[in-house]
Parts: structure tokens; sequence; C-alpha cells
């Protein structure tokens, strides 16, 4: 039995730092305990900086007046503390961005239900789908296919409901917050309508602001099936990461590439995988419901000045309105 194989998920409250078993039998593997008790040295968790860092985020929500019915639970804080390595002032920064963005942009972010129809449908199309095998690195494996969404049907909106409904039922999760993620995109069957259902700027400040505000430890992007005529696109949301998130995106020719630095049994049928597509749905749909109420009461949440924000000094996605347009307009998409 290969690692990856061995690590299958689980549902657990696993205290990581602690080693200790639920009451209720769910158990990690052994490989799986290693990946993380490795992973969590890397963060700089320890039961006491875990502890202290928790107390002061919570004295500082509730002591602050910009925001309103913030979580104070230990799953949602560690999601911001795991995310910067229990650096608090970052943490709350995130935090912060993390509340605002939601705000900005609340036909993304609220009412996020998995029961939706539109949702639904792209989830049960296979657009987005949870593998049920975590990576030899414990990573969370999220795999996309362009040719499973429907442009001429949902928008861009859309799209990124479907994403936030995913990555919202994911976050709480401990292992994922420690381990992180590894995304792994389809981009064939790519058509002129996924394009342009996207306003240039509404992309650029997604990209930007998505990895500035979503603690989420995003740790490979690996993509296959790219057509040359998108390839203006994958350079633009390049340029709006920073460096060490750009060094993580991959582009692969062939699945044999792909395999050398993706585990094959994380993977669907499709993608040379053992896992048949249907089979990831329905654990992707049974993993959304189970988080379902979670994530629709994240909408009590609210941000009310954004005063607390410092704001970083990069370029103003106003200015790069005109080069990502150009780009769109070079697409030529069978």
């Amino acid at each position: 039995m290969t690692t990856a194989s061995i690590l299958m998920t689980v549902t657990t409250t696993w205290n990581v730092t602690n080693e200790k078993h639920e009451k209720d039998g769910g158990r990690l593997g052994h490989t799986l305990r290693i990946v993380v008790a490795d992973a969590v040295k890397e963060l700089r968790e320890t039961s006491t900086i875990k502890d202290q860092t928790l107390h002061i985020m919570r004295d500082w929500i509730q002591q602050n007046n910009d925001i309103v019915n913030v979580r104070q639970d230990e799953a949602f804080l560690l999601r911001f503390l795991r995310h910067k390595k229990y650096s608090v002032p970052m943490a709350q920064q995130t935090l912060l961005k993390y509340l605002s963005l939601r705000k900005y942009y609340p036909e993304i972010f609220t009412n996020l239900d998995c029961e939706d129809p539109k949702i639904q449908e792209i989830i049960d199309n296979g657009y987005i789908a949870v593998s049920p095998v975590r990576d030899s690195k414990g990573r969370r494996v999220i795999v996309y296919n362009m040719s499973k969404f429907n442009a001429n049907k949902f928008g861009c909106w859309d799209m990124c409901r479907a994403h936030m409904v995913v990555y919202e039922s994911l976050m709480d999760d401990p292992i994922d917050q420690i381990c992180g993620f590894t995304h792994v995109g389809d981009g064939g069957g790519v058509t002129g309508a996924h394009i342009t259902a996207w306003k240039p700027t509404d992309f650029a400040r997604i990209i930007k602001w998505g990895e500035q505000s979503l603690p989420m430890r995003h740790k490979e992007f690996q993509l296959i099936n790219i057509p040359a005529a998108i390839k203006y696109i994958i350079d633009f949301a390049i340029s709006k990461v920073t460096p060490k998130m750009a060094e993580r995106l991959h582009i692969y020719t062939n699945l044999k590439q792909l395999h050398k630095q993706t585990d094959a049994e994380c993977l669907p049928t499709i993608y040379g995988g053992p896992i048949e597509l249907q089979n990831m749905i329905v654990y992707t749909k049974q993993l959304l419901g189970e988080q379902r109420k979670k994530v629709l009461a994240l909408d009590e949440m609210l941000i009310t000045n954004t005063r607390g924000i410092i704001s970083s000094r990069a370029k103003n996605v106003k200015s790069d309105t005109t080069s990502v347009e150009g780009s769109f307009r070079k697409l030529e998409i069978d």
C-alpha cells in the first residue's frame, strides 16, 4: 500500500499538539501522524503557544469595536494563527481582510448554501471536487475541471461561490490548516465564454485579495491541459500573487509529468488515478452537507469599519485593468 493511499481523509478533532485520539475511536494513520507532526514543527506550534495566542486573539476580538459577532472558537481562530505561523499581528490582519472581502463581495461570500440549486448543479457536474485521499504530505487535494463548468449557463460569481462553499467547508479541519492544500486544475474545454464571464477588475481583485484574505495554506497548484490561448490570463494571475505563491504553480503537458509531482492515488480515473469522479463528487457533497450550518452561520460576522487594516503598497488594481483587458482581447478559443 502506498503512502498516499494510507492517508485517507478522516473526520477528527484530534489534538495534533497533544497527540490525543477522539473518544469515538476516530484515529489517524501512523504515517499521517508523522506527516502532521513535521508540519506542526514548521508552524512552530506548541500547546503553550497555541493557548497564549488564542487568548490574545479572543481579547482582541472582544475589544475591537469594528467587528461584530466574530467567531471565537478554537477551530476558527486557528485558521488564521496557523496560516501565519502564530504571528498574532499578521493573523489579526488576515482576519480583518477576510471579513472585509466577505463584505466587499457579498455575491460570493454570503448565503453559501450547498443546497442552492446552482451550486448543487456545479458540484454535481464535477467542476470542483475534493479527493477522499490525502497526498503523501498530508495535504487535501482539490480537483478542478473547466470542461465541467457550463459557462453558457453560469457566471463568474457562480464559479466563485462553488469554490467558496468548498473552501469554507474545509478551513476548520485541523489537518487542512496544518498540512495545507494541493490544487489540480484541468484547463481542457475552456471556451471564450469562460473568460468573458469575468470583468478584468474583479478578476484582478479576487486573485490578489484572495491570497491576502483567505487563511488557506496553498502548497501546490498543478495545472494540465492548459490551452495556449489562456497563457495570458495565467501570466496575469501570477503577476497578482506573491513570488512564493507564483513558484508553487506548475503547468504540465501530460499525465506522466503530473504524476511525478502529485500522487496518482489521490486523483480521479480521468487523470490516471483510481478514484471514480462520481465517487469524489459524492464525497464532496457529503462533506459540504456536514458543514452546511457552520458555513451559513458565517454570515453573522460583520466588519463595520476597515480602519484597522494596514494596506500594502502593491499596485492599485485599477492600474492593471488595461493589461488584463488586453490579454482578454487576445484570446482566440474555438
